[in-house]
């Protein structure tokens, strides 16, 4: 009778969640009247990659927001803090080579800085010739963010502004500033200093280097999600309108084998990408950072933010923030976003 009982009990709740997760789909699935939200696979240097195009208006200027890692997708949660920009601009959102949505039709072994700059362009190109644009505007958090900047340099004819959030300015100089701060912290942690000691600037290509640099930043109260969210993660993922169970399947059964190829990418490629020494901007360039941000030194940033030229430059600071601002205090980036669009007009 228990068994029974508690049978009836799992398949219920199953039900209901079920059920939840196809009217949430549904709701978010709504197309802004006189606005965007389509999702579809674009033809990207030999491969298929995903976006989901939303926004209220199309006359909006278009926004490309570029996700970190690099590797790390966001399309499980984006849509909770990306629509909060979608009255000012038309967002693009857009799982990159080998990763989310993207990761079955586009799984590469040998991922290399010109084959992502590669990809990067034809994207711009795509959005520029599908949304009849002359430019775009380019946000990228964190490995996005020294991605972006990376395609504003090289292609400023394409791009109205570059935004960077946590900005990432050079692997090696990062590496080293949170490695002296760590140091600093763990000093009298004996416990500390055991966690410290799998990871340091020169072994750090191995998830267990990685998982114990995140450690570190986690125990000394700079993790990446201190603050947690402003929205709430579950109903998020549940209700995602561009995930079905079938992609959830597919994307807990991938684990960390799609992550593999960018661990070696961090390890031989991402210097190529340094942006330190390259101070010359022909499109605005804004800034919001987290003055508590280690993941992606906020000195480092800061420092570079004073030496470039462009044609405007303004930084946004949140104060008490670390590396997940833009999750954690949605509703204050997204002001600060705002106000980047006005500025632009």
């Amino acid at each position: 009778m228990f068994l029974k009982a508690t049978g009836i009990a799992i398949v219920s709740f199953i039900a209901i969640v079920l059920i939840a997760h196809f009217i949430g789909r549904m709701i978010n699935s709504r197309t802004p009247k006189g606005g965007i939200n389509e999702s579809m696979y674009v033809d990207i240097n030999g491969t298929k990659q995903w976006i989901n195009i939303y926004g209220q208006s199309k006359d909006n200027p278009v926004l490309l927001y570029l996700h970190g890692g690099p590797g790390s997708a966001t399309s499980t949660i984006d849509y909770a803090f990306t629509r909060k920009w979608s009255d000012v601009y038309t967002v693009v959102t857009w799982d990159q080579r080998g990763c989310g949505k993207s990761y079955a039709s586009s799984k590469t072994d040998t991922i290399t800085a010109d084959l992502m700059i590669q990809d990067g362009k034809e994207m711009t190109e795509f959005l520029l010739g599908y949304m009849d644009k002359e430019r775009i505007t380019l946000l990228g958090h964190s490995w996005g963010s020294l991605y972006g900047a990376n395609l504003a340099l090289k292609y400023p004819e394409y791009y109205e502004a570059f935004i960077g959030a946590g900005q990432f300015i050079d692997p090696m100089e990062n590496e080293k500033r949170l490695y002296e701060a760590a140091q600093k912290w763990s000093n009298g942690d004996e416990e500390g200093k055991a966690i410290l000691a799998k990871w340091s600037p020169d072994n750090e290509y191995s998830m267990e280097a990685l998982n114990a640099r995140n450690a570190t930043m986690e125990r000394y109260g700079y993790g990446m999600m201190k603050d947690g969210t402003d929205y709430n993660t579950f109903t998020t993922v549940l209700f995602n309108p561009n995930y079905t169970i079938k992609d959830y399947i597919g994307y807990l059964r991938k684990g960390s084998k799609g992550f593999k190829p960018y661990l070696a990418f961090w390890e031989n490629e991402l210097s190529k990408l340094s942006l330190l020494g390259r101070y010359d901007y022909k499109v605005p360039y804004y800034n919001i950072n987290g003055d508590m941000d280690y993941q992606t030194n906020f000195e480092l940033a800061s420092e570079y933010f004073d030496a470039v030229n462009a044609p405007q430059k303004e930084m946004f600071v949140m104060k008490n923030a670390t590396h997940g601002l833009l999750e954690s205090r949605s509703k204050e980036f997204s002001e600060m976003v705002h106000k980047i669009a006005e500025t632009q007009k």
